[in-house]
Order: C-alpha cells, then sequence, then structure tokens
C-alpha cells in the first residue's frame, strides 16, 4: 500500500485516483475549484480544496508522507510547472506530472517531475496497434522496439506445446502468459499444449509480433 496525492481532479486525475484507491491506496485528492471537490468528495476518504500553486498549501499536506505526487493538470501548462517546481523544492519524494502536449515534456522534467505522462498519445497508439493488427486483445509498448501484446493462440499453435514449436527461436517471442477459460496462467512451462481459444500473452519485438498477429 502506498500513500499517495493526486492535484488535480480532472478526468485523469479522478479516474488514477479512483483506481488507485480501488487497488488498495491511500489517496488524498486536491483541486481548487470546491464544486468538484463537493462532487468526488464521496468517492475518497481525503479530499481538499486548495491552491497547490502555493507553497503554504502544498507543505500543510505534509509531503514526506506521500510515496508519490501526481500532477494531473496537462492542459494548464504554466500552473502544472509551478505545482511542480514547488513540490521539487518542499522534497516530494517523487512527482509523476500529466503532459498535454509532447512539447511540454522537457519543461515539466527540468521544473522536477520524475516523469511524465501522456495519456492521450498512450492510449492513441494503443488503439491503432490493436485496431491494425488481427484480434489484438491487449497491447503494452516497452520501447521503440519491443512490446507485449495479448493475442489469441495461432491456429497453426493449436495441438502443439512450446518446446515443439520452438517458440522463442522460430517465432522471436517469449509466452509470458496463457490464458485459459479466462483464468490466467502466467510463466507456462515449456510442454504446455495450446487449444484453440486460448489467449497468450508474449513479449517480442514489434516487427515480429506485427507478422505473427497478421
Amino acid at each position: 500500500m502506498k500513500s499517495i496525492l493526486v492535484i488535480g481532479m480532472g478526468r485523469f486525475g479522478y479516474h488514477l485516483a479512483r483506481k488507485l484507491t480501488e487497488l488498495g491506496n491511500e489517496v488524498m485528492v486536491v483541486d481548487s475549484d470546491a464544486d468538484r471537490i463537493n462532487e468526488v468528495a464521496p468517492f475518497f476518504a481525503d479530499a481538499q480544496i486548495a491552491d497547490c500553486t502555493r507553497a503554504a498549501a502544498l507543505r500543510s499536506f505534509g509531503l514526506d508522507g506521500f510515496d508519490i505526487c501526481y500532477v494531473a493538470i496537462g492542459d494548464d501548462l504554466a500552473t502544472c510547472l509551478e505545482i511542480t517546481y514547488q513540490l521539487k523544492a518542499l522534497g516530494a519524494k517523487r512527482i509523476v506530472a500529466k503532459i498535454g502536449s509532447e512539447h511540454h515534456e522537457k519543461f515539466l522534467l527540468q521544473a522536477g517531475a520524475d516523469e511524465v505522462v501522456y495519456p492521450e498519445k498512450e492510449m492513441a497508439v494503443k488503439i491503432a496497434v490493436r485496431h491494425d493488427a488481427k484480434n489484438v486483445f491487449d497491447y503494452i509498448e516497452l520501447t521503440d522496439k519491443f512490446a507485449i501484446y495479448e493475442v489469441p493462440v495461432p491456429a497453426a499453435w493449436v495441438g502443439k506445446s512450446i518446446t515443439a514449436l520452438n517458440v522463442r527461436r522460430k517465432y522471436k517471442v517469449n509466452v509470458l502468459a496463457v490464458t485459459v477459460d479466462g483464468e490466467l496462467i502466467p510463466m507456462p512451462g515449456p510442454d504446455h499444449v495450446f487449444r484453440a481459444g486460448e489467449r497468450i500473452t508474449v513479449l517480442g519485438e514489434s516487427d515480429e509480433m506485427s507478422r505473427l498477429t497478421r
């Protein structure tokens, strides 16, 4: 369990905070808009109205008690920069800032962010990959070259084991998990025999995966 501060209760900040809470973390949410905080307060144990561009407001939260501070105000670069700078100056352990444009990344990093996220771009890429390839259920980009895919078991694999297929050498992918009848089986053994209807989660080069899924 982590202690997390989420600043900004727009759509991204709200859904981020809700999921973090569902995962069992202690989450404080903050926004300068009183109406917005009153609207979301029933979903969180600690919801505060505050202007987080003011160091005094941030200091009152006890920043040393938070493992991560999220700045979810990507549409207002000036405000996001100011809050990020203040968090860094006050000794926040880890700062993750949402950006609204790729051009903002370097400014947020210079202001003190440890990580920046660009959810609109990440989601667009994910959707494009899913719709470009055949039957891609999920996709996570790791680097420019490597990604994790969840796909149906190729028809040519059905009835054969991981060893018999020589998956790593022939297809240049690593099988991380198999989903059988809705149950995830992580790290299946080399003797696992694939069946029709299974899903596989594999790690591989994007080019190789594109050929496999096509």
